[in-house]
């Protein structure tokens, strides 16, 4: 009888292996049906990475001859009004932006998905006290909260990305939480019991694996959110100090000169506009592969 049940309880969590190259399928899916979503965020991670190599000028070199000049040969998008090279600073702005951005979701993924998943598999008090102070920080707007937090912790490129990340977390717990409620009572959870599984092989090598689809859909919309806070902090003056380049800092020194070169704040806006709005579609086009309603499974 212990044989049976033992043989049973493999075969289920067998299934997980299956589920995760089946997961694998739906991302490579998602980026294949709707390559629209990815495209301008491809190019603009790209742009990113490339640019000591593929930016004309120096960032922080001043050409005060060519102070506010139009888009011409020697500055395709033209200079600022200290005399700085647009083009240049947009590409390696967008290194910075994107860092902010990227490293502080993937600090929120990490802890926001495990204190979700623990309140959802345990439940009880513990669920409660956690989720209740989720809702807290869920009922200050992120770009408020953001701000107490910098104000707290003082500016700085890694007290930034400790900031934005903070302000996500709560979603990816609720994002996590939910899932969990329904996988720890599906019968590979069960087997994993009957075999004498710990907890946190349950959690990690089980729960985590299956509410993956989710959080990865959520991950690329926070992205883009992330970044978008970023810049509102740079914006107001709270982001990094000037003279590093950031597309936030951009727009704000651009607008002393909006009337004369809208150049100067066109084109980081739209830097920032063709980021955020690709990650969106992109979220969407991971949720259209990942829901089976959607895919026409159910």
């Amino acid at each position: 009888m212990a044989s049976s049940i033992r043989v049973c309880a493999m075969r289920k969590i067998a299934k997980l292996g299956q589920a995760a190259r089946h997961h694998g399928q739906l991302v490579i899916r998602a980026f294949n049906s709707n390559k629209a979503s990815w495209v301008g965020f491809v190019l603009i991670v790209l742009s990113a990475i490339l640019a000591p190599w593929i930016a004309p000028h120096d960032p922080a070199e001043q050409f005060m001859e060519a102070r506010l000049a139009q888009p011409s040969a020697k500055f395709l998008l033209g200079t600022d009004d200290l005399g700085r090279d647009i083009l240049s600073r947009l590409l390696y702005g967008g290194r910075l932006s994107l860092t902010v951005g990227i490293v502080s979701t993937l600090i929120a993924v990490f802890f926001g998905s495990i204190i979700g998943a623990l309140a959802g598999f345990y439940g009880g008090l513990f669920e409660l006290l956690v989720m209740q102070t989720m809702d807290v920080l869920l009922a200050f707007p992120s770009l408020i909260l953001g701000l107490v937090i910098v104000a707290m912790l003082g500016p700085g490129l890694t007290n930034l990305t400790v900031a934005i990340a903070i302000t996500s977390v709560p979603a990816f717990a609720r994002n996590a939480r939910a899932p969990t409620l329904i996988i720890r009572e599906r019968e590979f959870i069960l087997a994993g019991r009957t075999l004498g599984y710990r907890d946190a092989r349950l959690i990690v090598r089980h729960i985590l694996p299956n509410i993956a689809p989710d959080i990865l859909v959520l991950t690329s919309m926070l992205v883009g959110t992330s970044i978008r806070v970023e810049s509102s902090f740079a914006f107001i003056g709270l982001g990094l100090p000037p003279p590093t380049p950031t597309w936030g800092l951009m727009i704000r020194s651009g607008f002393e000169n909006i009337l004369d070169s809208p150049w100067l704040v066109l084109w980081p806006s739209v830097a920032l506009l063709i980021c955020v709005f690709s990650l969106n579609l992109l979220g969407d086009g991971l949720r259209d592969a990942i829901d089976p309603k959607l895919r026409g499974e159910a």
